[in-house]
């Protein structure tokens, strides 16, 4: 969602089986990157998630890469990255504990 929003493009677009335009396209490439590089997935995982075989989502990975040199694309690219990661961290945190968990309660 988060690219999604940042870019522009409806979220079920970046799922739809059809490539779609440029904005739409580089938007799912971007979202692929982000799932494989903040998330640890793997290419199969990000792949079933979009709807993609690996290959393309490795495809993507590259892509996005080579897009990353352009200095506005990058700093898009690395807040969308800390937002993901905080967002990460807050649900992680933000948890409740359950009764009798292995971190007493």
């Amino acid at each position: 969602m988060f690219v999604a929003h940042e870019l522009g493009v409806p979220v079920e677009d970046l799922r739809r089986a059809s490539r779609g335009v440029a904005d739409i396209c580089e938007a799912r490439q971007a979202a692929m990157y982000l799932a494989h590089v903040v998330f640890g997935m793997s290419f199969t995982a990000v792949g079933r998630e979009f709807g993609r075989d690996r290959s393309t989502v490795a495809h993507a990975c590259e892509q996005v890469e080579w897009r990353r040199e352009d200095v506005s694309f990058d700093a898009l690219l690395t807040r969308l990255e800390w937002q993901l990661r905080a967002a990460t961290q807050m649900t992680r945190t933000d948890a409740p504990r359950q009764e009798g968990s292995a971190h007493g309660g």
